[in-house]
């Protein structure tokens, strides 16, 4: 069995961590609003990142990660700027 961890972008600009065991219908979950809190208040326009694991529970935890980063890093991932994303990782 596969899992999903994704990235939406939302209507203020937002981007929504999350993880799934399938995507097509979480995607279709966040549009009609019978997801979360958060892509009710703030509906999502795109799908703009995934990545595939064997199991839910890598996905759950790359979900963990990705939501403890900034916001420049989750746009440099987003953008597949892996050079800008190793210096926003170096510690200060």
């Amino acid at each position: 069995m596969s899992a999903w961890f994704y990235i939406l972008r939302l209507q203020s600009g937002s981007l929504y961590p999350g993880a799934t065991a399938d995507l097509k219908q979480r995607y279709e979950e966040h549009n009609t609003k019978r997801a979360c809190r958060t892509t009710t208040l703030d509906p999502p326009i795109a799908l703009v990142y995934s990545e595939e694991y064997e199991t839910f529970s890598e996905a759950r935890r790359r979900e963990a990660q990705v939501k403890r980063w900034s916001r420049a890093k989750k746009e440099a991932l987003v953008a597949g700027d892996l050079s800008s994303l190793r210096n926003l990782s170096k510690s200060k």
